[in-house]
């Protein structure tokens, strides 16, 4: 029953009261479970998981919605889009833009036990990235129970151009300079990613092998924000990486 009324608040854009209030006995074991439903009610309809995203690893974002600890939920065909897209606001309830880093994995992970070394052993290459994400909890209400049980508030993401190896570059130090309309709005570093991009990549190996399961070759796995969540309002976004890896851009309407 939630995670129908999840699924219907995404397809009509129509946001529904804060679980943690209506469900307050919820648990995030059980928010886990209602994600998991909400996901076989999008591939029954057609849409395949392509990879993982990490949720609340920054500090910023963390005391942005009060959640401080990690979460995570998956991404979809049809939520992917090209660097340099133009992204219609009216399409979400109250979206918000983050900038990270992407990993795309050439070997499976399979937790307890991952590493940050693990991690970029196994990834065939990192790309700059947008999240965009977007609440069905009226009004960004959340507990970890309602962002988790709402897959992770992801909406859809945007892609770089270019892939880069991470073995040539110190994604802990890697810098980060956001840009909207031209106007630099936030600077950050990859340290304020759970300590290391790739730290929040093992974290989620790690969780993922609590439920017997385990990250993918070939999935693409969003790391989390450098930075707190600004709202997606319209203009052009550009987030740029140091250490080579280049940059990617967003048109909101």
């Amino acid at each position: 029953m939630i995670a129908e009324s999840l699924f219907n608040a995404l397809a009509n854009k129509q946001a529904i009261p804060p679980l943690s209030e209506t469900f307050p006995s919820l648990t995030v074991e059980d928010a886990y479970r209602i994600q998991k439903h909400l996901a076989d009610l999008h591939q029954v309809r057609g849409r395949r998981i392509i990879g993982q995203k990490i949720g609340l690893t920054s500090e910023g974002i963390q005391q942005q919605l009060g959640v401080y600890e990690p979460d995570f939920g998956v991404i979809f065909t049809g939520s992917s889009f090209e660097n340099g897209s133009i992204i219609a606001a009216s399409e979400m309830i109250a979206p918000r833009i983050e900038a990270e880093i992407a990993f795309v994995l050439d070997k499976d992970l399979m937790g307890p036990g991952i590493t940050s070394g693990d991690v970029l052993a196994s990834t065939k290459a990192v790309l700059p990235s947008f999240e965009l994400i977007d609440s069905r909890i009226q009004d960004w209400k959340i507990k970890i129970v309602d962002t988790v049980a709402d897959n992770g508030s992801h909406w859809g993401m945007i892609l770089g151009s270019a892939m880069a190896r991470p073995d040539r570059m110190d994604l802990r130090n890697i810098g980060l300079v956001l840009e909207k309309d031209g106007k630099v709005i936030d600077t950050a570093a990859g340290a304020a990613v759970l300590g290391h991009p790739a730290r929040s990549v093992a974290w989620l190996a790690n969780k993922l092998s609590e439920w017997g399961e385990s990250l993918k070759a070939g999935q693409i796995i969003l790391s989390g924000s450098f930075t707190k969540a600004f709202d997606l309002l319209p203009g052009h976004y550009k987030a740029t990486f140091g250490e080579g890896l280049s940059s990617v851009e967003v048109h909101v309407k």
